[in-house]
């Protein structure tokens, strides 16, 4: 056991303390924190500070003033404190990481919301004239827009339809001026047309509108609000969490046993410990390194959760189980990465035999949605109980809003458990052969055969 212990801790150590790791390790959580940081406010929806005159003709006479009111300062600052309060109520919790609508609609006043001038031109107007103002930049004032609502577009022709308007813009006004613009007009005509009508609008608006409510998720054991966006991205952010601490270990076990292989390192580690002390020691090493990475990026993902105030969407539970899901994941893979190590003389040989053992690991991430979708489904149920993918599908499915049966679990554990012991019994016997064995590389079924001639 000491030897083991000692080919561990030299596996272990040469793997943590290479830059290479440690720059693996540490780069992905520092660009996901600057992608939190900047992404956010490259993305954000506030309209920019672009200000100018947005031009409209109004034979009406009925549109004008609502597109002037709805592209106030106040009335867009209105709309995006709504928009906030709304996102607030979807978020839960979540919620306290977001300023206070009062808060985010005085920003807005300050410096997001562009001042737009809305100026009414004659019915008469010179449209031609008027559109090459769009291209001129010695206006006295800058022309964003030019609007040119249609004579029917308040009060039917006579056919009893309704006419729209034409909308011109400076090339380069960006999306979200001309979103507003559009949404304006919307507003502005659809008020004008009740008004006609003699309806009040915001009875119009009581009629046409139906509140959504939240669903809620009935189970055996509990009734709770529905899965929102953030219970629905919590199972693939385990299943990210097992497969990445597993792939990177397993990674490093097959490239260390392939090196000291052709470096023939192997031969000297060989005359102080035993073939099966060494592959036990180098499985036990990497397991260590699989840990490292599996507790910072899960402690990274509950700092994130606590910051947001939403670490109650977690049940603490399933930090047990993704222990014991990476434990047997990980003792599947290492020891097929272990047995391909010792078999082949070179990085790119292995190829051929890992790509359909990481192909096998990835059909959840292929199935991922559907089974969070209906996690109890019998294609769910059935991939639950196939290794080496059951403990990557379990994991899904326990974190998904409703859960599998207890006997479900553990019956997965069991034949996980039995699918390790099964993969350690036969690169055992791989890993013995393989290690001395140089030359043309080979296929799975001289892998099978060298597992039935080890003694």
């Amino acid at each position: 056991m000491r030897k083991i212990l000692h080919v561990a801790a030299r596996d272990f150590l040469a793997t943590v303390t290479t830059k290479g790791f440690i720059i693996a390790l540490l780069l992905p959580p520092i660009f996901l924190a600057a992608v939190g940081v900047v992404f956010p406010r490259v993305m954000n929806d506030r309209a920019p500070r672009q200000s100018g005159q947005i031009a409209i003709v109004d034979p009406t006479g009925q549109v004008a003033a609502g597109l002037r009111t709805y592209l106030s300062p106040e009335a867009i600052a209105g709309r995006r404190a709504g928009s906030l309060n709304r996102a607030r109520e979807a978020l839960g919790g979540v919620a306290r990481a977001l300023p206070p609508a009062p808060a985010m609609q005085a920003i807005d006043a300050a410096t997001g919301v562009p001042p737009l001038d809305v100026v009414e031109l004659p019915a008469d107007a010179d449209l031609p004239r008027e559109k090459q103002l769009l291209r001129s930049r010695d206006a006295p004032a800058r022309r964003l827009s030019l609007i040119v609502v249609h004579p029917d577009a308040v009060v039917p022709a006579a056919n009893n339809a309704f006419g729209t308007f034409d909308l011109f813009v400076r090339a380069g006004l960006d999306d979200r001026i001309e979103r507003e613009i559009l949404n304006g007009m919307d507003d502005a005509i659809v008020d004008a047309r009740v008004r006609h009508e003699g309806l009040d609008r915001q009875h119009v608006d009581a009629l046409t509108t139906v509140e959504r409510p939240k669903s809620i998720t009935v189970t055996d054991t509990e009734r709770n609000e529905g899965a929102s966006t953030l219970t629905r991205i919590l199972p693939f952010a385990f299943t990210l969490l097992l497969m990445m601490s597993v792939m990177s270990s397993g990674q490093y076990l097959m490239t260390t046993t392939i090196e000291e292989k052709s470096s023939r390192t192997m031969e000297v580690l060989l005359s102080a410990v035993s073939p099966m002390q060494l592959m036990a020691g180098k499985i036990l090493g990497q397991l260590g390194v699989g840990l490292v990475v599996l507790v910072l990026y899960a402690s990274v993902g509950l700092l994130a959760l606590f910051s947001m105030a939403l670490i109650g969407l977690l049940d603490m539970s399933l930090l047990i189980y993704l222990l014991i899901f990476f434990l047997i994941t990980y003792l599947i893979m290492g020891s097929a990465m272990a047995a391909v190590g010792s078999a082949v003389n070179e990085l790119r040989e292995a190829q051929a035999l890992v790509m359909p053992i990481t192909m096998m690991m990835m059909t959840p991430w292929l199935f991922w949605y559907p089974i969070v979708r209906d996690p109890n489904s019998a294609f769910s149920t059935v991939l639950s109980f196939i290794p080496p993918m059951n403990t990557l599908v379990m994991m899904l499915r326990l974190a998904s809003t409703a859960p599998p049966p207890l006997w479900q679990v553990w019956l997965s554990i069991g034949i996980g458990a039995g699918a390790a012991g099964l993969m350690l019994w036969f690169a055992s016997r791989v890993f013995r052969i393989g290690l001395l064995m140089y030359g043309r590389p080979p296929d799975f079924a001289t892998l099978i055969r060298w597992a039935r001639q080890a003694q």
